[in-house]
């Protein structure tokens, strides 16, 4: 499998994705290079390479495709070998980007973002590692019953894949429902102060377009951190590129479309009902008769979104907490731990208060 390792042209350093400036950026030299620059040095990265490998395989020296110990495709570790220092790096089957442990050198598994694998779209991140870890501690700040001693120092740069589905529903039901209106007025038919009831055939049909629709598509992520920073701005969505993943840890999909049909069917439909529920609230109840419902033309997309993890161990429970962040907006999703003192403390603060308070004017009553 080919390793996509992104050079500086100036001084030989990694190249990694900086958020802030939407640029690639030199860690050594801070040169900075737009998108168009990264492509036409990777066009001319690829020939010499693909030239080389021809030579290898005419001579029969070619090396195995992934060059690993493990086959990618059997769910276990696979090891590679970094292209800057020659060390081993360890991955998993859906590792598709990741840092060589010994020289930190960013690696693009281009192989395995390929084929049915290959991504659609990209967001790429627009917070960095520093405002991610100021905006979680700016979060962590505002909770009152968190632990003094919180502080996420482990902060692990991911993207992980997800998928987002676009369908046109089509729908036509018909629903008998009733009207009520009060006659208050002398002389009404029903008297005065009774109610007369209206029943009126009506009939609702409507083409609805639902867009991205969002599923995480790799199993062993955790699907309740991931999804609780959802939404994402799907208008800038991307054309995938390998050189937005330079920097940070990616994950590529293990499930398809499929894997989420069921699901989302249902979704769409009971939101295209209700949509269409909602446009007869003038009237005092609905009574569903008859309703038909397809779904057209459902087409599974494949983007990586990105999302900052950041991991604590909490000392005192001797348990480790996991935290999201959408690397988009900056919205956090997780379960922080709570201090016992300090609920404690509000008890008491409260409670003997208002109960001394209470025995005084009882006391004088």
């Amino acid at each position: 499998m080919a390793l996509m390792s992104y050079k500086c042209p100036n001084c030989g350093g990694g190249l990694v994705f900086d958020p802030d400036s939407q640029k690639f950026q030199c860690e050594y030299c801070l040169s900075e290079f737009t998108e168009e620059e990264m492509k036409r040095m990777e066009e001319a990265s690829a020939s010499p390479a693909e030239e080389e490998k021809a030579v290898l395989e005419e001579e029969g020296t070619a090396p195995q495709e992934g060059d690993s110990s493990q086959s990618p495709e059997t769910g276990e570790a696979a090891v590679y070998t970094c292209p800057s220092c020659g060390a081993q790096i360890v991955t998993d089957a859906t590792t598709a980007a990741s840092f060589c442990y010994y020289c930190h050198n960013p690696v693009v598994f281009s192989g395995r973002l390929s084929g049915d694998h290959m991504p659609d779209f990209v967001i790429p991140f627009a917070i960095d590692k520093k405002e991610a870890t100021s905006r979680f501690l700016s979060w962590i700040g505002k909770k009152k019953f968190v632990p003094g001693d919180f502080f996420s120092r482990d902060q692990i740069e991911s993207c992980r894949g997800s998928t987002s589905l676009t369908s046109y529903t089509a729908a036509r039901w018909t629903a008998r429902q009733r009207r009520k209106r009060k006659n208050s007025a002398p002389g009404s038919p029903a008297g005065p102060g009774t109610q007369s009831i209206k029943r009126y055939q009506v009939e609702r049909a409507g083409t609805l377009e639902v867009k991205n629709l969002t599923r995480n598509a790799l199993k062993k992520s955790n699907k309740e951190l991931v999804e609780g920073v959802l939404p994402f701005d799907m208008e800038k969505l991307l054309p995938f590129q390998m050189g937005y993943l330079s920097g940070f840890q990616a994950e590529r999909r293990d499930m398809d479309g499929e894997s989420f049909a069921g699901e989302a069917e249902q979704e769409v439909k009971q939101y295209t009902l209700d949509r269409l529920r909602s446009s007869m609230d003038t009237y005092s109840s609905v009574r569903i008769k008859d309703s038909s419902m397809e779904i057209r033309d459902p087409r599974w997309q494949y983007a990586l979104l990105p999302v900052w993890v950041m991991t604590y161990g909490h000392r005192a429970g001797g348990k480790t907490y996991y935290f999201a962040m959408n690397g988009q907006t900056g919205k956090i999703w997780g379960r922080l731990p709570v201090d016992k003192r300090k609920l404690a403390g509000l008890f008491f603060g409260v409670f003997f208060p208002v109960f001394a308070a209470l025995m005084i004017g009882g006391w004088f009553l």
